[in-house]
């Protein structure tokens, strides 16, 4: 796990799954609203498949645009 700066403030944040998250050690993309209320769109993995619309929780920095992601179940997260 990286510890990179702005990158890893992107853990524990919430966010919305803009491309399908296949699973495993393929990629798909997150919308996160950062520091400030702009909207980064990154990289991220989860062990189980998640389909477009998913509100998740990123739970790793993994490097430059890249995370892992959990479902977000508590859910809420309004729109990005």
């Amino acid at each position: 796990m990286s510890t990179d700066g702005a990158g890893s403030d992107l853990v524990g944040r919430t966010g919305l799954v803009t491309v399908r998250v296949p699973g495993g050690d393929v990629a798909g993309e997150v919308a996160v609203r950062v520091a400030g209320g702009s909207v980064e769109r990154v990289l991220a993995h989860c062990t189980a498949g998640l389909p477009t619309g998913t509100e998740v929780l990123v739970v790793n920095y993994r490097g430059p645009r890249r995370v892992d992601v959990e479902p977000w179940l508590l859910g809420g997260i309004g729109p990005l």
